[in-house]
């Protein structure tokens, strides 16, 4: 038989076929749906950008995947940091940059910043922060929060009152034990502003379940304007307060700060009231005794 006179086509772009350049084509072509599938969307959405930058910076293959995996991680993280800030219902944003230890120089920065490293949530212990109002409580809560959001904890805010409003809520329609779950969820459980109004007493009993099924599992962070030996008054019961505060304090960390209204601080710098000698910037005002500082635990 004759020798055929046939061809291979020639290969092109280092070394490749027709054939396979056509199949790159179409992968190109379809790079946009492969990349929704895989749910790049970052990658999907600045992919020209990202692109020129790689060439820019004249990467390597390497490299440049390793660039635009960079930018994928990031966007998927920034996502997370939005939902879990979302469901952690703060009421608004504090962070530790923005409290002012120097107003305030009963705390120990040094002991804060350690808090923030978050290792109290990884061992499930919890933090109970107590004083006045206006002090900067909340503040910390929110701030100490966000630390362990970005940590990757799940987190949830809410009041005391909220809290038990919706306890007492969930025994009277038979969903107490749904509800007493969903309290026990996240690894972090922020209650905010216990003490400021007197409760139930069948509130008390409430708030012992949760704090028995969150013990040695979750961490609590808790704020109160009671020193902890005043907490049986808050609770109307003192058997259950013991139980409470012997499960809260068993693995936990106290701040006690004193100091004056951070809210009050302009009323006093433009001279609406003064200090008395020897008493609290409130005394005199509305005619409210000066409050009794809180109890170091």
């Amino acid at each position: 038989m004759p020798r055929s006179t046939q061809q291979p086509p020639a290969p092109s772009r280092s070394g490749m076929t027709a054939a396979e350049l056509a199949e790159i084509q179409r992968l190109v072509e379809d790079l946009d749906g492969m990349l929704c599938r895989l749910r790049l969307g970052a990658i999907r959405e600045q992919l020209d950008g990202l692109l020129e930058e790689a060439a820019r910076r004249q990467l390597n293959l390497r490299e440049a995947l390793a660039w635009l995996c960079a930018a994928e991680v990031a966007s998927k993280e920034q996502r997370r940091l939005s939902m879990a800030m979302t469901i952690a219902h703060f009421p608004f944003v504090r962070t530790l940059e923005g409290f002012e230890f120097e107003a305030q120089p009963s705390i120990d920065p040094g002991k804060i910043r350690d808090l923030a490293t978050c290792r109290w949530v990884a061992n499930g212990d919890n933090v109970v922060l107590l004083g006045p109002p206006g002090v900067g409580k909340t503040h910390l809560e929110v701030a100490l929060g966000r630390e362990a959001v970005a940590r990757g904890y799940t987190v949830q805010f809410t009041t005391a009152m909220e809290l038990l409003g919706a306890l007492v809520k969930a025994q009277q329609q038979g969903t107490l034990e749904m509800r007493l779950a969903q309290y026990a969820k996240p690894k972090l459980l922020i209650i905010d502003e216990l003490g400021y109004l007197p409760l139930e007493p069948a509130a008390g009993h409430l708030f012992f379940q949760l704090i028995s099924r969150r013990y040695e599992q979750g961490s609590v962070l808790i704020s109160s304007n009671r020193p902890v030996e005043e907490w049986d008054e808050v609770f109307g019961d003192q058997v259950v307060a013991a139980a409470i505060l012997d499960r809260l304090l068993h693995h936990s960390h106290v701040v006690t700060i004193r100091g004056d209204s951070y809210r009050l601080r302009e009323k006093r710098r433009s001279g609406l009231f003064r200090p008395q000698a020897g008493g609290s910037s409130l005394a005199g005002v509305g005619g409210l005794p000066p409050p009794t500082p809180a109890k170091e635990v």
